[in-house]
């Protein structure tokens, strides 16, 4: 399937989901209902001095979701990275996993609140790390393995950034929607539980490629 309809597809089964009662449900229990008020009723409406192509709202990953991007990380070693990581469950999940210094960066300081209770909560406190940083001016030129939960239009975006300072030997996996422009290695799941791995490397070589058969497409034009 390519990521046209993986996208496509993505979209319409979060919003049919978005509206049934067992996600509500879901939200309340694994944030707490306060907090997802809050969110709601405070923090949202914030939301609009950011562009819009840039706003994501807040949807706590399914355990389908961290399980799914836990099997395309398997194997893998070193720290990990979260781009927009909510209420922090990809960077505990993969520290139990091993990988260490996993780190969520997180432009919510509510969101940042509640990662830092949850990993309180479990015991892990003292291993994780939670940082209120904007994703843009994050430096990932050291970091091999990376996960995101990001709408489209930010994806889109960050393609630049993460081909101009990740590694050649760097991992991306993005869940719930893929990149738009990029081909996976691998993917694991269905439907919005769908998560997708991109090898930077292979990335980095098509872009290259394209690069140069555009420059050589205009020289002969001309």
């Amino acid at each position: 399937m390519d990521d046209d309809c993986s996208t496509t597809e993505a979209f319409a089964e979060l919003k049919s989901r978005s509206l049934r009662v067992s996600d509500v449900a879901q939200i309340a229990a694994g944030t707490g209902l306060a907090v997802y008020a809050m969110w709601v009723g405070i923090l949202q409406p914030g939301f609009r001095r950011v562009p819009l192509k840039l706003q994501v709202p807040y949807i706590p990953a399914s355990r389908s979701q961290v399980r799914n991007v836990m099997t395309l990380l398997k194997g893998r070693k070193g720290g990990i990275v979260d781009l927009g990581s909510g209420d922090g469950r990809i960077v505990l999940e993969a520290h139990r996993h091993g990988f260490t210094p996993a780190v969520g960066y997180e432009l919510n300081p509510w969101l940042i609140y509640l990662s830092r209770f949850n990993a309180w909560r479990s015991g892990h406190h003292r291993k994780v790390s939670y940082r209120r940083e904007d994703l843009w001016k994050v430096d990932l030129s050291e970091c091999k393995n990376i996960t995101v939960f990001l709408a489209p239009s930010v994806l889109s975006l960050l393609q630049k950034k993460l081909l101009a300072e990740l590694p050649d030997d760097a991992l991306v996996i993005a869940g719930r929607f893929p990149f738009p422009d990029w081909t996976p290695c691998r993917t694991e799941g269905l439907g919005v539980d769908r998560a997708w791995a991109y090898n930077i490397e292979v990335q980095r070589n098509v872009t290259k490629n394209a690069d140069n058969d555009s420059v050589t497409n205009e020289e002969e034009s001309t």
